[in-house]
């Protein structure tokens, strides 16, 4: 592993692979705006993004730079669907009507990241090659077939591959067949954010990073926002921060389970290598508990993440054991050396949906990305445009719930750790 990959650095392939350049830096902001956005990721740009379009005069508040949290952090996967539930779970869970709302609202994601990047020249190595859920053992494709139909009747590009065909599209070892969504892909995560941000702009936005809000009071009919420079007052403020910790930003925190999740980016591979192993590009995970992912990089780097047992000091030690994982299931000659190595944080929520949560009148925070943070953002910026825009709680998409803590949040910690030991021991009693 390369000595500038060190995670605790914040170094990752994207940082070191971007096209893009960091934003320049912003005039102060404005004293008094329609809407304040906290959070320069993806959901907070494309919320200020669609909010311009709507004439309305709005600032990027970021406590770092843009896409220095989770928008900078996975590994570039664009994927429209969920990662723990699917059509008939969603259905049972908020019935037929909101049910169906969502999903066609979700099902959109993916192509919506994809038209954005084109509609605003973002050159962030867009490829909407279509995205593979593998069926790791035959018992598991009775469960990817019924999801296949449940998309199918909502109208979207999605069926299944015998094995043959799957396992020719992915070079891997235990594949079954698979389900393929043919409007996934992937993308650079960092330069498309930055581009997020530049259209943004170009559009009236102001963005302004290095500037935390410290605090969110009411004062009238509006609210003002606490910044180290000084006060901003807004008519909405829209709180766009996924799983950060810090300041204002632990009112989303405390309603979901944070995940930390370790991600590699091999050395690039010999061309007939990665030909072998994704002839058209198309990135994948598998239907294991332990879950196995894949990808390459424009330079053919390959890219996989995972989770740790135990989480402390654990980089090196999971960069090494993703490298080895990669090498088993391609079945590759040697463990590939690691070039980067990095980790980043995802948002769980409870009954693994989405949701906007208001915080008072025209504050509305969403999270809830639950492992498909560039697709769903794409919608949850919409929906957190659509709430500042005065759209009832009741008509969105995106279903609302209440901004109180989740029971033990503190304890909830704990069970990331014990869920990636019992989807290990699963997964070897399934494979044996």
């Amino acid at each position: 592993m390369s000595p500038g990959a060190d995670p605790a650095r914040g170094a990752t392939l994207w940082s070191a692979t971007a096209r893009s350049q960091p934003l320049p830096e912003a005039s102060a902001p404005p004293a008094r705006i329609d809407v304040a956005v906290i959070g320069a990721g993806f959901t907070g740009l494309t919320a200020a993004l669609h909010l311009t379009a709507r004439g309305r005069s709005v600032a990027v508040f970021e406590a770092e730079r843009v896409g220095a949290g989770a928008s900078g952090a996975n590994a570039g996967f664009v994927v429209p669907n969920f990662a723990k539930s699917d059509p008939q779970r969603t259905l049972a869970l908020l019935g037929p009507e909101r049910g169906r709302a969502l999903l066609d609202f979700v099902g959109q994601g993916a192509s919506r990241v994809f038209d954005t990047a084109r509609r605003h020249a973002i050159a962030c190595d867009a490829e909407q090659t279509g995205w593979l859920h593998i069926a790791a053992t035959p018992a598991a494709l009775p469960m990817l077939a019924e999801r296949a139909a449940a998309w199918q009747a909502l109208g979207r590009p999605v069926h299944m591959l015998g094995q043959a065909e799957a396992r020719a599209l992915t070079g891997t070892r235990r594949c079954a067949g698979a389900l393929i969504d043919e409007s996934g892909g992937t993308i650079h995560p960092l330069d498309y954010c930055r581009g997020l941000a530049a259209a943004a702009i170009a559009a009236g936005a102001s963005v302004h990073e290095r500037t935390p809000i410290l605090d969110v009071t009411r004062q009238g009919s509006a609210w003002r926002l606490s910044t180290p420079g000084g006060t901003v007052e807004a008519d909405r403020v829209l709180l766009c921060t996924n799983a950060s910790a810090t300041g204002i930003a632990r009112r989303l925190l405390r309603t979901v389970v944070p995940l930390t999740v370790y991600q590699i980016a091999t050395a690039p591979l010999p061309a007939d290598v990665a030909a072998r192993l994704a002839p058209k590009r198309q990135p994948f995970a598998d239907t294991r508990a332990n879950l196995f992912t894949a990808r390459l990089d424009r330079d053919n780097r390959l890219i996989s993440g995972g989770m740790a047992v135990v989480p402390i000091a654990a980089e090196r030690r999971m960069a090494r054991a993703i490298a080895a994982r990669l090498a088993d299931e391609f079945a590759l000659h040697a463990v590939p050396p690691v070039e980067f190595a990095w980790r980043g944080t995802a948002a769980m929520t409870p009954d693994f949906v989405p949701h906007i949560y208001p915080f008072g009148p025209g504050f509305f925070g969403a999270i809830g990305c639950n492992g498909r943070g560039i697709a769903m953002t794409a919608m949850l910026g919409e929906a957190l445009c659509n709430a500042a825009d005065d759209v009832p709680l009741e008509r969105l998409a995106v279903p609302a719930a209440s901004p109180r803590a989740l029971p033990f949040h503190g304890l909830a910690r704990i069970a990331p750790s014990l869920a990636v030991a019992q989807a290990r021991l699963n997964d070897r009693r399934a494979l044996s």
